[in-house]
Order: structure tokens, then C-alpha cells, then sequence
């Protein structure tokens, strides 16, 4: 299947010289939530820009729907809708006049009942009449979703959509997503949530520097780089390792109460068997155990220390 995005050795180098985009390759399928994470400066928010037309590469190509963004701009553009990071809206403006405002930006005739539509899915509906001025922040952010879905694009990008948004609108906001994934529509988020992209996501690309450093379903990402970690509770203070310990990965935790043992779940062997006759052996005994996998902010986190 032909990928909706197709991104190819994407530049991006600003007159200062800053290099914001270094070579990025990257596909994104249709009907997919796919979600790029990265540090603040990595370069997310020029990509997501490059490809909605807000700023223009330096070199490369990128195509959506098998359009090329700068020699067909009108036909990419009217398929993509764009949720920024900024608050940017008309103050003065009812919320019904600047969503459908921003439909007919896009060339499209006027709709009412996908406007009703878009605003009831994001509870909206009660505040149509209400000048944007008197919205409460997460109210603005999702005026800026409507804003995005007024034109019925085939791609939307998620701009940290949920940044300052409490957590009960937030969890609105997703099921609004996942009702838009179901409908055909292809996500692309970035988001200081992690777990958000861990709960949401199909596939997850972590950028760098202006370098995609990985891009991986996320179930294959945490099954191959996720860790596991025995924890065994001490009955008794352990001030240091004995001799017969030294050998394994352990560490010494909660003020010599705790020993936690990390290991590669997807190795020939765990070494937790081993591991535990040497316990035997050092006269070492525990009352409780207990397993724990590394979540996707761990994985995450972990990469991009290895990248520095």
C-alpha cells in the first residue's frame, strides 16, 4: 500500500545556520496513529510544519497522498488538518463562526451539519454561540481540534494537542481521536505525554537532533527493548553486595531493603535461576518478589541519552 506521507531526505537549515532537519526519511500509513517523540529542539514541530506548508525545506521531498507539497500545494494542503502547539485563535469570533470560517478557507461549501457534528464530538455544541475570549484554555484547544476537522482531512496532526488540557478532557480528546482513526482518518501526534503515545499509538518514531534515531510498532519497540527488573524485598538492611553477588546486574535500593535484578526478558536466559542459588549461597533470604517491564518513557528516555 502506498504510504499517505512519504517524507525523503528532508533538510531543514534556518538562515542562522541552525540545522533543524538532517537527512529525515520517514512513511506514515493511511489510516494509522503514529506518534514522534523527542526532546524539546529535536525538531518535531519543522517537520510537522514542512509538511503542513507552514515553512518550506531546505532540501528533500515529501509527498502526501502522492502529492508533492510545494509543486501541488492546494491538493496537499486541503487534505492535511493542522492542531498547533499555540493558543492562536479569533478572540472576538463565536465558536460556530470560526470553524466554519475555517472550512471555507479551504475551499469547501458550507456544511452545517458537519460543523454541528464536529463541534458535539468535542462537547462544544452548548458553547457554539460564545466568543472565544470567554473560553477556558482546554475549551480554546479544542476549538482548535474543530478548527482542524472542518475540511474533513484525510491526515490530522496533533500538535502536543493535549498540553495544559486537564485530564478528564483529555481522556475526550482521545476517544475523539480514536473515533477519527476508525473513520479512515491517519493521526499524527507528537506528545510530552508518553503514555499517551503508549497507550494511543500504532507505531512510534523518536527524533533527535533533527535525525530520526527510530521508528518501530510500538509493540515491537517494547518487546525489544523493554526491560524487565526482579525486585526482592529484604527482610533485613543490606549495607553491600557479598563476593558471591557481584557477578549480577544488582542494584541496592530503598535504604538496603530492596535488590532489584535487571535482565533482557527476550535472552536465552533470564540468569534469575542462577541468580538466586548465589542468594542462597551468600545467605541472602527475601520475604516477597516482584516483576516490573519498562514502560515506553523508559525506552524513550534511554535513546536519546544514548544519542548525546
Amino acid at each position: 500500500m502506498q504510504p499517505i506521507i512519504s517524507v525523503e531526505n528532508l533538510c531543514k537549515t534556518y538562515a542562522s545556520g541552525y540545522e533543524a532537519l538532517k537527512s529525515v526519511n520517514l512513511e506514515i500509513r493511511k489510516g494509522e496513529i503514529f506518534a514522534l517523540l523527542g526532546p524539546n529542539g529535536a525538531g518535531k514541530t519543522t517537520l510537522i510544519n514542512i509538511v503542513c506548508g507552514i515553512v518550506t525545506p531546505s532540501s528533500g521531498k515529501v509527498l502526501v497522498g502522492g502529492h508533492d507539497i510545494l509543486s501541488d500545494y492546494r491538493a496537499t494542503r486541503s487534505m492535511i488538518g493542522l492542531v498547533p502547539q499555540e493558543l492562536t485563535t479569533d478572540a472576538f469570533e463565536t465558536v460556530w463562526a470560526t470553524v466554519s470560517f475555517s472550512r471555507g478557507l479551504f475551499g469547501k461549501r458550507d456544511d452545517p451539519a458537519h460543523i454541528e457534528k464536529v463541534l458535539k464530538q468535542l462537547s462544544l455544541w452548548d458553547r457554539r454561540h460564545s466568543k472565544i475570549m470567554t473560553l477556558s484554555g482546554g475549551m480554546k484547544r479544542r476549538v482548535l481540534i474543530a478548527k482542524a476537522l472542518s475540511h474533513e482531512p484525510q491526515v490530522l496532526f496533533l500538535d502536543e494537542p493535549t498540553a495544559g488540557v486537564d485530564v478528564e478532557l483529555r481522556q475526550d480528546m482521545w476517544q475523539v481521536v480514536r473515533d477519527l482513526r476508525a473513520s479512515g482518518v491517519t493521526i499524527i501526534l507528537t506528545t510530552h505525554y508518553i503514555e499517551e503515545a503508549e497507550d494511543m499509538a500504532d507505531r512510534i518514531g523518536v527524533i533527535s537532533k533533527g535525525e530520526i534515531i527510530l521508528i518501530e510498532n510500538k509493540a515491537e519497540l517494547m518487546h525489544k527493548l523493554g526491560k524487565k527488573q526482579l525486585t526482592l524485598q529484604l527482610p533485613q538492611q543490606l549495607n553491600s553486595l557479598p563476593p558471591e553477588l557481584a557477578k549480577h546486574n544488582l542494584a541496592i535500593e530503598a535504604d538496603g531493603h530492596e535488590l532489584v535484578y535487571t535482565y533482557d526478558s527476550q535472552g536465552e536466559r533470564t540468569g534469575i535461576t542462577g541468580l538466586l542459588q548465589d542468594l542462597n549461597a551468600a545467605g541472602v533470604r527475601f520475604k516477597d518478589l516482584q516483576t516490573t517491564q519498562s514502560s515506553l518513557e523508559d525506552i524513550f528516555v534511554d535513546l536519546v541519552r544514548q544519542r548525546k
